[in-house]
């Protein structure tokens, strides 16, 4: 499916919905067109994306999808489960930490420097606090550097070091505190 961009005048309306997604494939296309498209710009390669997880994840629920009309315009992954390998320990103790994976802007929206990626994060970020997340916790390619901007303008902090080799896929561990943990045993409150 083809993405079209909005005249401009149609972006100021109303139309603009969140929805659990329920199409796979619509997330999966939408996915790799958005890695295509940032691959492009930063000069990286495209992480390969598995048809089966995109799948997966649309069947649990853990696809939200930003459509303007009848047009995904973007959306992200919000799941309990870790969707990247990374030592817990290079993270600060939380209690129940949620993931943030697979967000994704339609490329026709990337190139007007729109504000649909903001609008993914801070769902992301509203949704995590409803459930009762403490932290929300993401990995992101550092080479995307309107990305990274935005999730540091956010809240997001790295942990760990830089990931990957220069020219190659490369990743960093965020994570966002959204309410402060409980003291643990043996710690002050």
């Amino acid at each position: 499916m083809a993405e079209t961009r909005p005249l401009a005048e149609e972006t100021t309306t109303a139309g603009w919905r969140w929805e659990v997604s329920r199409d796979p494939q619509e997330a999966h296309t939408l996915l790799c067109a958005c890695d295509a498209h940032q691959a492009a710009a930063s000069g990286t390669p495209a992480p390969r994306r598995r048809p089966e997880t995109t799948e997966a994840r649309v069947r649990t629920g853990s696809v939200r999808l930003l459509r303007h009309g009848a047009h995904a315009a973007g959306m992200f992954t919000l799941t309990w489960d870790r969707p990247f390998t990374v030592d817990e320990e290079v993270y600060p103790r939380a209690d129940r930490p949620i993931h943030l994976s697979r967000l994704a802007v339609a490329p026709a929206w990337l190139a007007d420097g729109s504000l649909v990626g903001l609008r993914c994060v801070r769902h992301a970020i509203e949704e995590a606090a409803r459930a009762g997340a403490d932290v929300l916790r993401s990995e992101a390619n550092p080479d995307l550097r309107e990305t990274r901007s935005l999730l540091d303008i956010l809240g997001f902090r790295q942990y760990g070091p830089t990931l990957g080799e220069e020219g190659g896929s490369r990743r960093v561990h965020l994570q966002k505190t959204l309410r402060t943990a409980a003291p643990g045993p043996g710690r002050e409150g």
